[in-house]
């Protein structure tokens, strides 16, 4: 089963995200801060970490720089998910090291589609 650690400090949208994954298959670990969110991907590595951008004690900024950085955690699918969706945005997340973007509120096709693609498996 392929294991996803959401990253959100929003518990609405943490539900939300959980519940769309769930359904697809996946087993799905949750963090409410940045801080938090280093600390599961580091003790338990997920297939993917789905990362708020604007969370407490610990930014998506933060946290991807923190995992790009450490050389076991390097290649650590990271699909930002973020209420961030003004132009240039999209550009910004992903030359900061980010694999891909989704905007709030989520589309639950969307994030099929880029979970397959980040995860190489097909999105049906």
């Amino acid at each position: 089963m392929i294991r996803v650690l959401v990253a959100e400090d929003n518990a609405v949208n943490r539900e939300l995200l959980r519940e769309l994954l769930e359904v697809r298959g996946y087993e799905v670990a949750e963090a409410c801060d940045g801080q938090e969110a280093l600390q599961m991907v580091e003790q338990s590595r997920p297939d993917i970490l789905l990362l708020d951008l604007g969370m407490p004690k610990l930014d998506g900024f933060g946290v991807v720089r923190h995992i790009r950085a450490s050389p076991g955690l390097a290649d650590l699918p990271v699909l930002a998910v973020t209420a961030y969706a003004m132009r240039g945005d999209r550009e910004e997340v992903l030359r900061a090291g980010f694999d891909g973007y989704l905007s709030k509120p989520i589309d639950a096709a969307a994030l099929a589609k880029e979970m397959g693609r980040l995860l190489g498996i097909s999105s049906s």
